[in-house]
This record gives structure tokens, C-alpha cells and sequence, in this order.
């Protein structure tokens, strides 16, 4: 039997590889999958296109959605808004699809709250290594030293968020290697079949260790950035 309709939550630290999860999701199974576009105040990157990439408002803009009770959830990111807008959710869940949201920490645990299980299926997705986050974060070009090593501050606080709210708010912490696997893995846990184990005492050593290790590539990055300046 096909199950209802669930709000699958991605989230992850930037860099973390959860959009692209989250499109992969769309674009190879469509009849399963619907992608909530979030909002930002944010400006658009590059490439980027309004109502596909992001909704994109202005502050004053954000705020009065976020008065009149427009999203289902909205957090502060590195100076900006971001937001869930129900009108995103509801119309993804209408098509008789799982609909997908890729969302900042606080994001998650808003959403877990509004859909509790088994109405949502909460993942947290981390990359391989740290190094390889911060080397993501370097290829976008979009962020100087200084704001570089701000994200990853606030990524190391993002990941010991997660550890504490394992079981509370994430159902699973997925290691973002390989694309395929880590696709195939959310569409197992949303239809419910039978998936490798992943416990809470597992998932909570895999992000204290994953913190430590970017806590010295933080280290390592800061001692850089002083020597270029």
C-alpha cells in the first residue's frame, strides 16, 4: 500500500549537500516527489531564477508573510531569512506527493513540531569530511575568507544542534558520498522499507566526531586568513 503523503525534511549544514539531494529527488522520480521552493531574503546567485532557485523577497517582504502566518517555518541564516511557505507545502501534499524540504537546523525542528511522526521524515545531511564542506563552500566563489570561516563557525554549532535533537527531531543522519546512495536511502526511509540501522547512539558519535574534526579545519582556516591579511 503506497503511503500518505509525508513532509521529508532535509537538513544540513551549508555546503551539506541537501538541495541537491532534494532535486534529485524531484527530477528522477517525479510521481513520488514534489519540491517545496523555499524563501530568502537573500540575493540570487548566479544562474539563479526567482520561483524555481528560491523565492526571493525583500526583508520587508519576508517579514509581513512571516506576520500574517505565511510559513510553516523561517530562521536567521549569516544575516538573512529564510522560510518555508505553507502555500509550498500544501500544494505538493494536495498532488498526492511526498514533498521535499531542504531547511536550516531550526528550520527542522520547526517542522517536526507542525508534522510529528509519521507525518514527516526528518534527515540530517552531513558530507564525507569537513574538508570536503569547506571545499564545497570554497567553489562557490560567493564568500570571502572572513565570511567562509563564519559559515563553518555557524555549521559546527548546526551539527551539535543536530546531535542533541537526534531521535527528538531526526529520524537519520545521512552521510553524503555518493549522490545515488544517499537518494536511494530517503526514498526506503519515506516508503518504509527495511534500511541499514542507524541508532541514535551511532548517529550522535558520527556528528561529535564530525564537530571536531571541523572544529580543526576551523582552526586551521582562521590561522590562514591571519597570515593573508
Amino acid at each position: 500500500m503506497t503511503p500518505a503523503p509525508r513532509v521529508v525534511v532535509l537538513a544540513a549544514p551549508s555546503g551539506g549537500g541537501k538541495t541537491t539531494i532534494a532535486r534529485e529527488l524531484v527530477t528522477r522520480h517525479p510521481d513520488l516527489f514534489g519540491y517545496s521552493v523555499s524563501a530568502t531574503t537573500r540575493k540570487a546567485r548566479a544562474g539563479e531564477q526567482d520561483g524555481a532557485a528560491y523565492h526571493f523577497l525583500t526583508r520587508d517582504e519576508f517579514l509581513g508573510r512571516r506576520d500574517a502566518g505565511a510559513f510553516l517555518e523561517w530562521a536567521p541564516y549569516a544575516g538573512e531569512l529564510y522560510g518555508t511557505l505553507r502555500s509550498e507545502v500544501e500544494r505538493v501534499l494536495a498532488s498526492g506527493r511526498h514533498v521535499v524540504l531542504d531547511v536550516e537546523v531550526q528550520g527542522a525542528r520547526q517542522v517536526r513540531k507542525a508534522y510529528p511522526r509519521p507525518g514527516s521524515v526528518v534527515s540530517f545531511v552531513i558530507p564525507p569530511s569537513p574538508r570536503v564542506l569547506v571545499e564545497r563552500l570554497r567553489k562557490r566563489r560567493t564568500e570571502t575568507e572572513a565570511e567562509l570561516s563564519q559559515r563553518i563557525d555557524i555549521a559546527m554549532r548546526e551539527v551539535e544542534t543536530a546531535r542533541r535533537d537526534i531521535g527528538e527531531v531526526y529520524d537519520r543522519v545521512l552521510v553524503n558520498d555518493d549522490l545515488d546512495t544517499a537518494v536511494r536511502e530517503v526514498v526506503e526511509l519515506v516508503q518504509g522499507r527495511d534500511v541499514a540501522p542507524n541508532p541514535p547512539r551511532d548517529m550522535a558519535s558520527l556528528l561529535s566526531t564530525f564537530v571536531r574534526q571541523l572544529r580543526t579545519e576551523a582552526a586551521q582556516l582562521s590561522q590562514s586568513t591571519g597570515r593573508s591579511r
